[in-house]
């Protein structure tokens, strides 16, 4: 189970990384068409379509990479309260109920979808550029794919989850800001409890020390 879980995870994020470089050909192709249509008033016939198939590219063969990571919505403000094989047995279930059944849906529907537009080489309506798609449709079947091998490796962890009380993480790769700032100030008041402690210490010696020297001068006078 352990090397399979390795395996998902690396397949993820490799795909979740190599994807996130649309992020960049997005921002500056809408950053392009600000400029040539504000400032030179002859705007494109296709940055619409590049960034709705850009942005649709890499949210869906990210989610695999997210689902690794535990980056998921999940609605904590009870699942939190429970116990950890707790909390692995619910996720168990979950999986087989929901996910497995809502990937595979995805998988199938997204290969219809793609089979068909191959046929008939299927080009964008939402501008007179005539951009393909076809080759985007693909996209959610490989995205099916992804979530439905992680999907695997993560029942996989909930199965080790509910035998050893622990769950096994993925490597922390990439951080929320919020949680670096959390961790930031956790240590911080770390230090400051340590070093408040250090001083007291100190200062407790020294008058330990003080009681000790003033009997010693009392006998000696």
């Amino acid at each position: 189970m352990l090397g399979y879980i390795e395996f998902a995870d690396r397949l993820s994020a490799w795909f979740g990384k190599a994807f996130a470089w649309l992020i960049m050909f997005m921002a500056v192709g809408i950053g392009y068409e600000v400029v040539v249509r504000y400032v030179f008033h002859a705007p494109t016939s296709w940055a619409f379509d590049m960034s709705y198939i850009g942005y649709g590219t890499l949210f869906m063969m990210g989610g695999a990479y997210t689902l690794s990571r535990g980056g998921h919505v999940r609605g904590d403000f009870v699942y939190r309260l429970w116990k950890t094989r707790t909390q692995g047995k619910v996720e168990l279930v979950l999986y087989f109920l929901f996910f497995f059944p809502g990937v595979i849906a995805l998988i199938i529907s997204g290969w219809k979808y793609a089979s068909r537009s191959w046929d008939y080489m299927e080009i964008s309506v939402n501008s007179p550029a005539g951009i393909p798609i076809y080759q985007f449709k693909t996209v959610i079947v490989a995205a099916g794919i992804l979530l439905f091998i992680q999907g695997i490796a993560q029942v996989f962890r909930c199965i080790i989850c509910i035998r050893t009380g622990e769950w096994l993480r993925a490597a922390e790769d990439i951080e929320e800001t919020e949680v670096q700032l959390a961790r930031q100030m956790e240590q911080e008041a770390g230090h400051f409890v340590a070093g408040t402690a250090r001083e007291d210490a100190r200062g407790l010696k020294d008058e330990y020390k003080d009681l000790n020297q003033k009997p010693n001068d009392h006998n000696r006078s």
